[in-house]
């Protein structure tokens, strides 16, 4: 299962990003033999599994000739199926802290029989470190941070507020600016999945067997964070049913098991205003989502996993920000559109909200509605 401006028109996703100019800060110098045989761990939420694809593909860009797999847990692993850098994905299926120790030294004795060459890590945590460690791979880069400097071979440090672009596909893309492995970032990001018209045909192919007539709006309320980042369940249905009256065609609900309540909500409020609906929350895969997502011919969302994978399956989306900053996390390319009000405490970057939660409750369906339309057109 996935874990998954002015009023009259959409605010860009984030603030356009400038290059970095500035020369890297180098680190120990990498063996001059390129490598063969790279690991690299991938990050733990879908989300920032889309947010890293402009670095893994610079790897594979940078060493063509290299076999890369890829560490994953499983909620992320089939974000990787079409990708032409993913030539092997290795499931991570153990407990993150004290927990399957056993199981954890089985996985580096497992990982050292595989010879890699190098280990790029792009989560920060300690964990991912000391298992490239224990798995005697002769290179071990990533960034110098939650104590486990010492465990890499090439510890990158970490940069600084304001020196590279907020939006954080540039974070995983400076660890390799930083150790010489690319030139400079890119002055602007559109972050998009490989193999689009294959998944959009799997995905109408499997919204008809649901019963889903074209156009369909993707609806996804819900969001793992916390309840800080979710819009009002009421004001989702009415965009989306504002959206139904003109477009025709159905609303799809999508969710992860957890949000199946919210979702059902969703889609009982939309029957009551005679949308036709259907609700695959909890009944679909990660890939099954990318695919159906890619063939919704718009797309409501929060700040959420659903919300990056629409977005990187060029899908018009729209998506409410509140806690959440947009400028760090938000989605990318011209087709999707940020919606957000303006208040003193956002964003706040809490789970729950303390007070009222103004940041979501001043969002109007008719806003979100609107801006939605500005994309179609």
């Amino acid at each position: 299962m996935f874990l998954p401006g002015s009023r009259r028109s959409p605010s860009p996703p984030h603030p356009p990003s400038k290059a970095q100019s500035s020369p890297p800060i180098r680190v120990k110098s990498l063996s001059a033999e390129e490598p063969q045989r790279i690991l690299i761990r991938a990050t733990n939420w879908l989300g920032d599994a889309v947010m890293s694809l402009p670095a893994l593909r610079a790897v594979h860009e940078r060493f063509p000739s290299a076999q890369i797999t890829l560490l994953a847990i499983p909620w992320v692993a089939d974000l990787y199926k079409r990708e032409p850098f993913a030539h092997r994905v290795w499931l991570l299926r153990i407990r993150r802290g004290l927990h399957d120790l056993g199981a954890k030294w089985t996985l580096s004795r497992d990982l050292a029989r595989e010879k890699f060459d190098w280990a790029i890590l792009l989560p920060n945590s300690f964990e991912s470190a000391s298992l490239a460690f224990l798995s005697r791979i002769p290179i071990r880069l990533g960034y110098d941070r939650d104590a486990r400097g010492r465990m890499l071979t090439h510890p990158v440090p970490v940069p600084q507020e304001g020196v590279i672009p907020r939006h954080q596909s540039f974070y995983y893309l400076e660890l390799l600016r930083r150790a010489g492995l690319i030139d400079s970032l890119p002055s602007e990001m559109t972050i998009r999945l490989e193999g689009l018209p294959a998944a959009r045909a799997a995905g109408l192919a499997m919204l008809e067997k649901f019963g889903a007539r074209q156009p369909v709006i993707g609806v996804s309320p819900g969001a793992a964070y916390g309840g800080a980042k979710r819009w009002l369940p009421e004001r989702f249905a009415e965009a989306a049913a504002r959206l139904y009256a003109s477009l025709g065609g159905t609303v799809v609900v999508f969710g992860a098991p957890q949000e199946v309540a919210i979702c059902h909500s969703v889609s009982a409020m939309l029957r009551e205003k005679g949308v036709q609906v259907i609700d695959v929350a909890g009944r679909t895969r990660l890939a099954e989502f990318v695919d159906m997502a890619s063939a919704c011919r718009v797309f409501l969302t929060n700040d959420s996993g659903s919300m990056h994978i629409a977005s990187a399956v060029g899908v018009p989306t729209v998506a409410v920000f509140g806690a959440t900053d947009d400028a760090a996390t938000g989605p990318t390319g011209p087709l999707a559109a940020v919606v957000r009000e303006p208040v003193e405490c956002s964003p706040c970057l809490l789970r729950e909200c303390p007070i009222d939660h103004r940041c979501m409750t001043r969002v109007s369906a008719e806003h979100v509605a609107e801006t939605a339309f500005t994309l179609l057109k």
